[in-house]
């Protein structure tokens, strides 16, 4: 987790990293609206509770659905929704369209921006429960213990959430939602700012804010929030009272050292806004007193003042700290590009625009390895952000698998080190967190960007990404004999599109009775028993499939309990043994269909053992080739057997394959008969499937099959 200063730097990682080079790639243009386009990409990324419709982010799904608040973003890589940070990052956003607007007009990026700022700050307004606010939800200290997606979190531990008047925080909340109130025209986030604002400037104190402390400590104070929410305050209002108070907490604010100046050897973050602030005074005043403050900030941060100025790596990074380095220096162009539009004074202009573009730029690509460290953009971005869900780890450990399952477009990493080396691994959480507040001054940069540059956001983004087996069977011979079989199964949930559990959880192991038919025995001569199972199953009786063909359905109680979270619950083992009676010697397992392939010494992983989500084939094909699409309706990859002559008088409605049982396929088989992808159906066939008596098979029966195997009829 990244902090405020680096007090004591991690031991050493054994990694190989990017070491910096002689010369710097020449600063160009870059397709800024696409890199905005995908920073929204990452907000929606972190978005917890119920997701919006327009969402695009297809391996996240609802979450964390029992926290006290539901809504907001998680932070980071983590699963916390911390305020003080959110807010921070809410406020940038905002704060980009309120100088920038035609930088997301000319990106086509309006609507996304407006989605994912009302999406934070609605949750902001849940969070304001009048005397206090619930300030943090999630525990720091437990949830960074566990590795895996935020979907099933709430399997594995549960959520405190946690409520206070520390100003700090409630300033922050205040000043995004004044700026939201401006730049979405909403009068109950002004309504609430105005109501936090009050509560902070009247508790001035950070006591009650506690629980985020190792994390988000307001190391500043409260005074920087205090000034920066009056005077945005001031902005949405124009009443003249928000800006004396602004003007009136200036006196206050830290000193740099042991001097009288006001503290700039520094970033604005979201520990310490009064750098913002000022830029805002400056604006809105004219003073000199605020023109003098912003200037040597930035100057700082560019050419120097009075002998001293801020590092910069040998590829032109104006590095700030270990932690973030690359956040610090887009939101100190930011400023720079916001205070370079106010002044009159070409050389801090053009000072103050080129500062800007090349810190931008460095992200993109312009720098010494000639990599962007923006994942899923440019060249060699990252690929190993330090982010759970984008990793999708489903046995509680960063090295499983040694890939990461998903992009995380658009989200900025922590960056490089002084000498601009860089190690693209997961276990680099110096080099390779990402966060809200990491993109959220290099977004509202990008936006200044876009409005000089323009650029073009990519068509049909995001592409879909190609799926792994999410829901299967491992499976061996665990033991046999001359009248039984034991299969070990193992059912397995590695789910990442998104991480999800399903309680209705089954599979389907198939049999060739063939043998024990010839010898004239019948499928209830044979009995299935469950024995060892490590979650409570329930095993049916034998059933007809088609022909000679049986299976016996395995089904778990609560499928829930095999979820994504750690190596015990992501497989639930189950042993079950079929069984013919003890003095024959019909039995035969070699020829059965879900036998096929397993071994002795080892569970192996098998498409002949089907898994269902309740009578949703979900992975696997069964015996007669019905198989798996990206839809929820199984398809057929071969022709169907033909139906077996069934008595016209005793036929079941809905049942067109004539097997004795409506489920799925029949469906499938009507909808393929409509379609004109199967042959002329029989006599007997074309009864079962006449629902509503009208002598043939229309959409209308189609809908009362559909109803009745969804429990309507």
């Amino acid at each position: 987790m990244k902090k405020i200063m680096s007090l004591v730097l991690t031991a050493a990682l054994s990694l190989s990293v990017v070491l910096p080079t002689a010369t710097v790639s020449a600063a160009s243009t870059y397709n800024y609206a696409e890199a905005l386009q995908k920073s929204f990409f990452f907000y929606e990324a972190q978005q917890a509770g119920p997701l919006p419709d327009w969402n695009r982010v297809e391996w996240r799904g609802d979450s964390t659905m029992g926290d006290d608040v539901k809504g907001g973003w998680y932070d980071a890589g983590d699963h916390v929704k911390f305020n003080l940070p959110m807010a921070y990052s809410a406020a940038m956003i905002g704060w980009s369209m309120y100088e920038y607007p035609e930088g997301y007009e000319k990106s086509g990026q309006m609507q996304a921006a407006k989605n994912n700022l009302k999406f934070v700050l609605d949750y902001l307004v849940a969070c304001d429960k009048g005397s206090s606010v619930v300030y943090q939800v999630g525990d720091g200290g437990k949830d960074h213990t566990w590795w895996g997606p935020v979907e099933v979190i709430e399997k594995k531990m549960t959520r405190p959430s946690y409520t206070g008047t520390g100003s700090c925080v409630v300033g922050e909340m205040a000043a995004a939602l004044a700026i939201g109130s401006i730049v979405l025209n909403d009068s109950t986030y002004l309504t609430h700012a105005k109501s936090l604002f009050s509560l902070a400037d009247s508790t001035r104190s950070d006591s009650s804010y506690t629980a985020a402390s190792g994390y988000y400590n307001s190391w500043s104070g409260f005074y920087d929030e205090l000034l920066w929410a009056s005077t945005w305050l001031y902005v949405a209002t124009k009443d003249e009272s928000y800006l004396s108070k602004a003007e009136a907490y200036v006196p206050k604010l830290n000193r740099q050292g042991q001097t009288t100046n006001i503290e700039f050897k520094w970033s604005h973050c979201w520990d310490d806004v009064h750098y913002g602030a000022m830029v805002m005074l400056a604006k809105l005043t004219g003073k000199q007193e605020y023109k003098d403050f912003v200037q040597m900030h930035l100057d700082w941060w560019t050419v120097g003042y009075n002998g001293e100025k801020i590092k910069y790596t040998p590829g032109g990074l104006a590095w700030n700290d270990t932690w973030g380095c690359l956040r610090y220096a887009t939101t100190a162009g930011f400023l720079a590009s916001v205070y370079a539009d106010y002044t009159d004074d070409s050389t801090l202009k053009t000072r103050y625009e080129s500062f800007a573009k090349t810190q931008m730029d460095y992200c993109l690509g312009s720098n010494p390895s000639n990599r962007s460290y923006v994942c899923g953009f440019g060249t060699n971005p990252p690929v190993h952000p330090h982010h759970r869900t984008a990793q999708g780890s489903w046995a509680d450990n960063m090295n499983t698998p040694p890939y990461h399952r998903h992009i995380l477009y658009g989200a900025l990493v922590g960056g490089p080190s002084s000498g601009d080396a860089y190690a693209d691994t997961v276990q680099d959480y110096t080099a390779n967190e990402v966060a809200t507040d990491y993109n959220a001054g290099y977004t509202a940069l990008l936006a200044k960007m876009c409005s000089v540059n323009g650029g073009t956001p990519l068509a049909n983004f995001p592409q879909p990404e190609k799926k792994e087996d999410e829901f299967f069977v491992e499976a061996g011979v665990n033991s046999a004999g001359p009248n039984y079989t034991e299969i070990k199964a193992q059912m397995t949930n590695q789910s990442g599109w998104p991480a999800r559990t399903i309680k209705d959880l089954s599979f389907n192991y198939y049999m060739d009775l063939t043998e024990v038919l010839a010898a004239g025995a019948k499928a209830s001569d044979l009995t299935v028993k469950a024995g060892t199972a490590e979650f409570p199953v329930t095993c049916s009786e034998i059933k007809q499939y088609s022909g000679n063909i049986y299976y016996v359905k395995v089904k778990f109680e609560d499928g829930t309990n095999i979820y994504p979270g750690g190596q015990s619950p992501f497989q639930g083992e189950v042993q079950f043994r079929i069984s013919a009676p003890t003095s024959t010697s019909y039995w035969d397992a070699k020829n059965d269909y879900s036998y096929d392939g397993l071994g002795t010494s080892s569970v192996v992983k098998t498409k002949k053992i089907t898994v269902y989500d309740g009578s949703t084939l979900i992975f696997g094909i069964e015996p007669d080739g019905t198989t798996v699409t990206e839809g929820p309706t199984p398809t057929k990859t071969i022709a169907p057997p033909t139906p077996t002559p069934t008595n016209s008088s005793t036929v079941l409605k809905g049942d067109m394959d004539l097997n004795g049982s409506v489920n799925s396929i029949d469906l499938g088989t009507m909808r393929k008969y409509l379609l004109g992808l199967m042959p002329e159906i029989t006599p007997i066939q074309l009864k079962a499937g006449d629902y509503d008596g009208d002598g043939k098979i229309t959409s209308i029966d189609l809908g009362y099959l559909r109803k009745f195997l969804l429990g309507m009829l």
